[in-house]
């Protein structure tokens, strides 16, 4: 299948080359006929995307259309969506349907995106290997016997599998990065802070952050123009002038010093994987660009730090479905404790109930000081990592995860080998950082390996650029799934 990106089609509704109700039409019959074998789609709202795809043909037709008019993309299943069903993937969701909008959904919806759906994740976005969802594991179309990645697997895997351009992911320990990696496509995890999480179902606070995937660069730049922003409902989001994260696109990459951390080449990466980065670097360098070797010294109590960090978060967050106001009730109980219990005991997954046991634990007393203190403080020494080695380069480059796509269930009895797979990502949710996988290039066995490009604080258009540049100069991001 030909590769259709968000410019692209976006253009030609624009010129009314096609109508939007045509190109919706289109993709729900890629998905009838798609989903079923990877299983990236939790609900299709066919009725609302052919009446979006109406409203937007008119907006067309009238002049008053928004840039992105009639193009189809997915959200997420974490992102509240008015009127349909939002799960997080568990049964404690399963029958919720929203009664308002994210920021980010209505944010796309203004600029006149059409959403066709929900797609599948890890519980609570919890995993990284989208097989922990209540509404079964996602597939990679790549080789479905393959895990997509996660949390966002339900959105890498609709992307690569050409079921729509482009969806919404978040991102709390490489959960955009690290399936837009596996899937051959293209993700972006914003610093914390840009893109609001008003209505985006909490996991970890100060970890949680969405992005944009899709095929290409140019397109996430897009899709984030209209993500990012300035929300007064979210505690958390920075009041900052509004960017074109577009801007800087075709910039060279002359004198561009890419640093490359020790820690992310050694011992536990893969020789394929190593082989397909030290590839696309050196399309970098033919770019303009030079490497410099940094150090990230901290980079191996990341992985220790964040799952303190993330379940004590995730165990206060959870608190609030007990079965009272919305969300899985148990049947049968005998007062209101057992009606507690029970509804959390029946509503959540086995990954879900170990995060919370742990947060929980870390966060008692007597252990409060010891694990979480001490993991806090981890996480400013590790932000410190970051700092100073962006003093000597302005990008720092390595691998998105240690090996390409690993078989489904390979993992399923070793939850701390699942953790290693994210290494190289977690620690730039614990700094707050920008980052953002592009493709680049191919394993041993033909799957897609994943480029990681960390920035400083609100370097999103840098790492758009130097992506966008190596885009050009490749073909790795136009290649599709054998069975596309």
């Amino acid at each position: 299948m030909s590769l259709r990106t968000l410019k692209s089609l976006a253009a030609d509704l624009a010129a009314r080359k096609i109508s939007s109700r045509e190109l919706v039409t289109d993709y729900l019959a890629r998905i009838d006929a798609t989903n079923p074998g990877i299983n990236a789609f939790i609900t299709v709202d066919r009725d609302g995307a052919l009446a979006a795809a109406d409203a937007a043909d008119k907006a067309i037709a009238a002049g008053t259309a928004g840039p992105l008019a009639g193009v189809p993309i997915a959200h997420k299943d974490i992102f509240c969506t008015e009127g349909v069903l939002t799960t997080c993937g568990s049964k404690m969701l399963a029958n919720f349907v929203s009664p308002y909008d994210a920021n980010v959904v209505s944010q796309l919806k203004a600029a006149g995106a059409v959403s066709l759906g929900k797609t599948n994740l890890d519980e609570f976005a919890m995993g990284s290997t989208n097989e922990s969802s209540y509404f079964g594991a996602v597939r990679n179309p790549w080789n479905t016997a393959c895990v997509p990645g996660g949390s966002s697997g339900g959105s890498a895997a609709a992307i690569a599998a050409g079921m729509v351009p482009a969806a919404t992911g978040t991102d709390t320990g490489g959960s955009i990065r690290q399936p837009a990696g596996l899937c051959g496509i293209t993700g972006i995890k914003p610093s914390y802070g840009v893109v609001s999480r008003y209505g985006m179902i909490a996991y970890a606070s100060s970890l949680d952050q969405g992005g944009p995937m899709a095929h290409t660069a140019e397109d996430c730049a897009i899709l984030l123009n209209h993500m990012a922003g300035f929300d007064t409902r979210d505690s958390t989001s920075l009041e900052r002038a509004k960017e074109d994260y577009t801007r800087d696109l075709a910039k060279p990459l002359a004198g561009l010093r890419i640093g490359l951390p020790k820690e992310y080449f050694g011992e536990g990466l893969a020789n394929d994987v190593r082989a397909a980065i030290d590839n696309a670097l050196a399309e970098l360098k033919k770019l303009g660009a030079t490497t410099v070797e940094v150090s990230l010294p901290n980079t191996h109590l990341a992985i220790p730090a964040y799952y303190v960090i993330a379940p004590a978060e995730a165990s206060s967050n959870l608190s609030r479905f007990d079965g009272v106001r919305y969300g899985h009730r148990a049947a049968e109980y005998k007062d209101l404790a057992e009606m507690y219990s029970k509804s959390r005991a029946e509503g959540f997954g086995a990954e879900v109930k170990r995060r919370i046991l742990v947060g929980a634990y870390v966060l008692s007393h007597g252990y409060y000081d010891a694990y979480y203190i001490k993991a806090q403080q981890l996480r400013r020494l590790i932000a410190q990592d970051f700092q100073q080695a962006l003093t000597q380069c302005d990008v720092i480059a390595g691998p998105v995860a240690p090996t390409a796509a690993w078989e489904l269930g390979k993992m399923a009895d070793d939850p701390v080998q699942m953790y290693l797979a994210d290494l190289y990502t977690i620690a730039v949710n614990l700094a707050g950082l920008p980052a953002l996988s592009t493709p680049g290039g191919f394993s041993s066995t033909g799957l897609p390996v994943g480029l990681q490009l960390i920035g400083n604080y609100f370097a999103e258009s840098r790492l758009l650029n130097v992506a966008h540049q190596l885009q050009q100069a490749t073909d790795w991001h136009l290649k599709s799934p054998p069975q596309s």
